[in-house]
């Protein structure tokens, strides 16, 4: 394991990333990428340089997209595999996370989350403050769990996927990749296609 981490987005989901970085007590040395020129510092931590810097030190950091919108993680997140990044997976010390639980490169998992027996989080996930994922979910990449979301047992949710806030979604459903689920919605049966879905219970609008 390299001993220095570079996360790439020095604003509000980086400043969380940092934060449990940090907790972590894994690198000597932890700094920000920003594109944002007017950004020099954030959590006490120095920002270094552009996005592009990564490329250029690739082999001397371990690299983390700290960077909340789900399609420009996945952007990022791509082209730093393409290059050979190395890309940890960042737990915050305050969680609790079952046996057999998978957790692919590139995912953070907030404080207080509770991830339970054989669930598998895919690539570049975010699972945010205080949610519960129950036993043999399953993940897929680039989705983000909203703080206080839970998700009850055999929950599968695609691609790209977002679930606001406070969302629940009950036990033996599927969620399609691309699908937005807002704040304090409940879903109660599969969604089979994608859009933006609120309500108790959920309705695409």
């Amino acid at each position: 394991m390299k001993n220095k981490l570079l996360i790439i987005g020095a604003s509000g989901h980086g400043k969380v990333v940092a934060d449990i970085a940090l907790k972590m007590n894994k690198w000597k040395t932890i700094a920000f990428l920003d594109d944002d020129k007017n950004i020099r510092s954030s959590m006490g931590l120095e920002v270094i340089g552009t996005s592009d810097y990564v490329f250029k030190h690739i082999d001397d950091y371990e690299v983390f997209v700290g960077i909340g919108n789900n399609v420009t993680r996945q952007k990022i997140h791509e082209m730093l595999e393409k290059a050979g990044a190395s890309i940890p997976v960042l737990i915050h010390p305050n969680t609790v996370i079952g046996s057999q639980v998978d957790l692919e490169t590139g995912t953070v998992v907030m404080a207080g989350a509770v991830i339970n027996c054989c669930t598998k989080v895919g690539k570049g996930c975010i699972v945010n403050t205080g949610s519960t994922l129950d036993h043999d979910n399953n993940i897929e990449d680039f989705v983000h769990i909203s703080p206080g979301a839970h998700l009850a047992g055999t929950v599968n949710v695609g691609q790209g996927s977002w679930l606001g806030i406070g969302s629940v979604v009950s036990n033996n459903l599927n969620i399609t990749s691309g699908c937005q689920v807002g704040a304090g919605s409940v879903v109660v049966r599969d969604i089979t296609e994608s859009g933006l879905y609120v309500g108790v219970p959920v309705r695409r609008i």
